[in-house]
């Protein structure tokens, strides 16, 4: 369910793990492998999810930073963490 009354989606164990293998294909094409950081910057919807079991996937590390933070917060989480990618 979303932030919104009446925000809903529905999706299957299995259409979930094709869109999270999806994405992790995604992710390692763009050079993350196991043990990099990726920040995640998206309001709460269903690819956030896709992302972050993506990232878990194949062993990557990933911070969440929500969509309500400024610029200026999001780049020194980045810079904090090391982030290899930005996912947003």
């Amino acid at each position: 369910e979303g932030n919104e009354p009446g925000d809903s989606t529905k999706i299957t164990y299995r259409e979930l793990l094709h869109k999270v293998c999806q994405f992790a294909n995604v992710l390692r094409s763009q050079g993350v492998k196991k043990g990099d950081r990726v920040s995640i910057y998206m309001p709460m919807i269903l690819e956030l999810v896709i992302a972050m079991l993506a990232c878990a996937r194949i062993g990557a590390l990933h911070s969440v930073v929500f969509a309500g933070f400024s610029a200026d917060s999001l780049c020194e989480r980045i810079l904090d963490c090391g982030c290899s990618l930005l996912i947003t």
